[in-house]
């Protein structure tokens, strides 16, 4: 990932709440769905030390579809219930996996990810994506991580114009 053009306070927590606040400036008055989840990926893959991908994908049916991201070419269409995304969309919860070569079913689209953390994003009381964060590194991701980022997902799910959003 590129160096950021802004120095972001080296607590998770903190940066967090950098990154949460120009979000918000970035979405407040824009309700397209992928420029502002383009936006979002490029201050992630900005903003966080340590990760090599960074990124969302788009459920339609019963398969996660490849949405803006910033990092190595992607897996493109992820079924329900494989790997970790997936599992995240299956079970409806954050997966914040510490390891990934230890996770059943993970699927390696980039072989350098160790560790990954998927967030759901709803519409409607349903889920109808996930941010997608991997790391080359083991361990990467933590408490802060899960806070940060709901706070952050749940921001996307405000500001974006998801009753409009059509994939295909």
């Amino acid at each position: 990932m590129k160096e950021p053009d802004y120095t972001y306070p080296n607590d998770k927590a903190e940066k967090y709440a950098v990154i949460n606040k120009q979000l918000e400036a970035l979405t407040e008055d824009e309700r397209l769905v992928i420029p502002n989840l383009a936006n979002a990926a490029a201050l992630l893959g900005t903003a966080l030390d340590n990760i090599n991908w960074a990124g969302f994908y788009l459920l339609q049916d019963r398969t996660l579809i490849l949405g803006p991201y910033q990092g190595r070419p992607a897996c493109i269409r992820i079924p329900v219930g494989k790997g970790v995304c997936g599992t995240a969309v299956q079970e409806d919860r954050i997966q914040c996996v510490p390891e990934t070569a230890l996770f059943p079913g993970h699927i390696a689209c980039d072989s350098r990810s160790r560790s990954e953390i998927v967030v759901p994003i709803h519409y409607g009381g349903k889920v109808t994506g996930v941010l997608d964060i991997d790391s080359p590194y083991i361990n990467n991701f933590g408490d802060a991580d899960i806070e940060g980022l709901s706070q952050f997902v749940r921001i996307l799910e405000k500001n974006c114009g998801w009753h409009d959003f059509r994939i295909g």
